[in-house]
């Protein structure tokens, strides 16, 4: 691995879409120069004002060509664009010896390139938003409180479980408010899951036929497991003396979400590909999000032990917030971890290669601490 290359101070956020909130004026408070990419200048600039920050960003048309022109080494690149071209940005920061940053999961193509970005001396921070983010630092701090309880050595058997989801504050007909493209909920919705349930590995191939109550803080919800929950084992460092009883990372809905999406789900068996396009641009127009929604969301994540020895230790974590008039709660959950994994980034305190959020449970309960403090606020309850 070779040294860390040194963070020059200025950092280049692409993308200025919904997720797009606070975390940008807080990377204007804090880096040297920031710069806006967005598909024009003008739209650039407009960005900027509506969020209150013109001159203390700098606006720029993007393109990858002009984005690579501009970076110098030790530059922070902030990916807010769809997750397909996280690659080729980060392909553009690797040449350029500039750092690389996004609030997505990590996909095989950038997988591919942390290794020349580690001999690089560069940072390659992912997965640092709301989900997947937030919910890495509880789970990280969950499992480091549980080892400390339990033990390692000791046999023992765990419940983990992690939901999240972005709703309507007021409850709709619908039962849901899109907080991001509805092409990509519905593809979401097609995607295979693949989590533990009753100490047995399961897939299921339509996530939403596996939605069940989940009672949080006394309110019903709707969950079902999303992705492929199984690998986040080894990630959030579970002892192997320890077995799943249940491991499912997935998403929550508001109760009635099940019911009210039925037709929805008709239109997804059917398997279509053009059919499922234009039905995402039917809902789009059909559940526009205007000035005045307001929207929520809830973060849930749980842990249960259950040691061979009669301990047992439960942890959990809520993160439950309502956006207002300035941003949503969306935007915030997203922009504020990841603006908070950039700072790390310019003050050296994250080590070359690739970093899910944290990573570790120091890191995890620093930066909690640090979200906390900003008023991104969240409740912790355990009982032995």
């Amino acid at each position: 691995m070779s040294d860390l290359v040194p963070a020059s101070g200025t950092v280049h956020w692409v993308g200025a879409g919904l997720s797009t909130g606070s975390g940008l004026a807080r990377l204007c408070e804090t880096a040297e120069r920031v710069r806006l990419w967005h598909r024009t200048e003008d739209r650039a600039a407009d960005a900027l004002s509506r969020r209150g920050l013109t001159g203390r960003a700098e606006p720029r048309a993007y393109t990858l060509a002009a984005l690579t022109a501009g970076l110098a080494p030790g530059d922070v690149v902030v990916s807010m664009l769809p997750a397909p071209e996280h690659a080729g940005l980060l392909a553009a920061c690797v040449a350029r010896r500039a750092h690389f940053a996004c609030s997505s999961y990590v996909s095989d193509a950038v997988l591919a390139q942390v290794p020349a970005a580690t001999a690089a001396g560069l940072v390659v921070l992912t997965e640092a938003g709301l989900d997947p983010g937030i919910d890495h630092l509880f789970a990280h701090c969950l499992v480091a409180r549980a080892r400390e309880a339990i033990g390692d050595g000791t046999a023992a058997t765990y419940s983990l479980t992690s939901y999240c989801g972005g709703v309507p504050a007021e409850p709709n007909d619908f039962r849901y408010r899109f907080s991001w493209a509805p092409s990509g909920v519905l593809n979401a919705l097609r995607s295979p899951a693949r989590y533990v349930e009753d100490g047995v590995e399961t897939t299921v191939e339509r996530p939403w036929e596996a939605t069940r109550r989940h009672l949080v803080e006394g309110e019903v919800f709707e969950v079902y497991p999303n992705r492929d929950s199984v690998p986040f084992m080894a990630q959030y460092a579970l002892p192997e003396q320890w077995k799943p009883r249940t491991f499912v990372r997935g998403t929550l809905r508001l109760e009635g979400w099940l019911r009210a999406w039925e037709p929805v789900f008709a239109e997804l068996r059917r398997g279509d590909d053009e059919r499922i396009a234009a039905l995402a641009r039917e809902l789009a127009d059909r559940h526009p999000t205007t000035d005045a929604d307001r929207d929520r969301v809830v973060l849930a994540v749980s842990l249960d032990v259950r040691g061979a020895n009669a301990r047992t230790w439960s942890g959990s974590f809520l993160l439950d917030l309502v956006g207002d008039e300035e941003e949503s709660a969306m935007a915030r959950c997203v922009s504020r971890p990841l603006a908070l994994g950039v700072r790390h980034i310019l003050d050296g305190s994250l080590p070359p290669g690739l970093s899910r959020a944290a990573e570790t449970p120091a890191r995890s309960d620093r930066w909690l601490r640090e979200l906390a403090l900003e008023g991104l606020g969240f409740t912790l309850a355990v009982s032995r």
